[in-house]
């Protein structure tokens, strides 16, 4: 990279945090160029397309480096060919293009922010990863006027905010069906023993060549040719985890909302939690942070694939200066103080005992929204993480 102005090429596509992160680039005196990049209209792991689009966007902008939102395996490989740098940062887990053989290329400088994600593929011997959290942007959510006709549509006692992954995309566990009783057995006791572990993951662990095997005779998944992921962590991660999810997503919402106001913002029809105020998806730039302010307990329930680490909406909810409520998360301990800058529950009955507690304790519920996001906004924002990317990629200077 030069020393004098970077000029970095941004790919530009429907993700969380665009603006964000691009003003932190702008104010860390970076010069730079978008690409609309199309990923739903082609493959980004093997477009030849698409790489070369990249490639010309490199060449005929000058850039010096490459920035996406989440790992491409295209991006990489226009990179390399234009011997550029490629900088990505991937909030999703489980996300198996970081699973790619480009991700070896030593032009990679690949971002993770789940640390057994990234630890995973160290173990595979790759060297260009590196593990970063996620951030909010605490002066855009501050710069948020609520009308009081939406203050009226947005309050609820609590609100979950996500996916319940019983959409058909999202539940590819009913490609189980036709498994033999044997089998599906045995995964029904893995889950009922994952339910009641948090901090680390039992699933893949439990997946034995036999059991797998099984599997694929009615779903047949099998590795990428082009990949270093393993089947087990497939079927882990995106079948059995997800399945376990949705479940726990359903239960715990069930049973607040027979006590308390829930409003359920998600993309799809709910009717296994008939109590539940389902007002739709929201839309992340303008709506998110209005549904968070709005209500009194931001609950956050982790997509289980994220053994340990902060997901995006934990410091979104902070980061807005709500009141978080969530399962228990090992990293969270590592930046912020439970019961100062948010609480966890242990378990259903914990959930359902803070619940009403912090429902009726005002002043110590807004005292430990404030501390949440005073704390995300002084060591969490953009601006800081940007600093810590280009310590990594360009030691430190621009």
């Amino acid at each position: 990279m030069k020393e004098d102005v970077l000029k970095l090429l941004i790919l530009k596509w429907d993700c969380f945090c665009y603006q964000s992160v691009k003003t932190a680039f702008k104010d860390a005196g970076v010069k730079l160029c978008e690409l609309d990049f199309p990923i739903d209209n082609e493959s980004t792991r093997n477009s030849e397309n698409l790489a070369k689009q990249v490639a010309n966007a490199i060449l005929k902008n000058g850039a010096d480096a490459v920035f996406s939102f989440n790992y491409f395996p295209v991006a990489a490989i226009a990179a390399a060919a234009c011997k550029v740098k490629y900088i990505s940062w991937t909030y999703d887990s489980p996300y198996i293009s970081l699973y790619s053989e480009t991700i070896k290329y030593p032009t990679n400088y690949a971002f993770i922010f789940d640390m057994d994600e990234y630890m995973n593929i160290k173990r595979k011997g790759v060297e260009n990863v590196y593990y970063l959290p996620l951030a909010a942007d605490t002066d855009y959510y501050d710069s948020i006027s609520i009308t009081e006709k939406e203050k009226e549509f947005y309050k609820a006692d609590v609100a979950f905010i996500g996916h319940m992954y019983s959409e058909e995309k999202n539940d590819l566990y009913r490609h189980f069906e036709g498994l033999d009783k044997h089998t599906l057995g045995y995964i029904d006791g893995i889950i009922a023993s994952q339910r009641h572990i948090y901090g680390a993951s039992v699933i893949e662990k439990c997946l034995s060549q036999d059991v797998i095997r099984n599997i694929q005779k009615v779903c047949p998944v099998f590795k990428n040719g082009d990949g270093i992921e393993d089947v087990s962590w497939v079927l882990s991660n995106y079948f059995i985890a997800r399945y376990l999810t949705s479940m726990e997503r359903s239960d715990f919402i069930n049973s607040l909302s027979g006590k308390y106001s829930v409003a359920l913002y998600t993309p799809c029809d709910t009717p296994g939690i008939p109590l539940a105020d389902n007002r739709g998806a929201v839309e992340y730039i303008d709506e998110f942070p209005k549904a968070v302010k709005c209500a009194k307990i931001n609950l956050n329930i982790t997509l289980r694939s994220i053994v340990n680490s902060i997901p995006l909406r934990i410091f979104d909810i902070m980061g807005c200066g709500g009141f978080l409520l969530t399962n228990y998360q090992a990293e969270l301990e590592k930046y912020f103080v439970p019961d100062k800058d948010y609480v966890y529950f242990e378990d259903q009955d914990d959930l359902l005992e803070k619940t009403g507690y912090y429902l009726v304790h005002d002043d110590e519920r807004l005292s430990i929204a404030r501390s949440g996001y005073e704390k995300v906004r002084k060591l969490h924002n953009f601006h800081l993480r940007v600093a810590e990317m280009f310590q990594i990629v360009n030691g430190g200077s621009m």
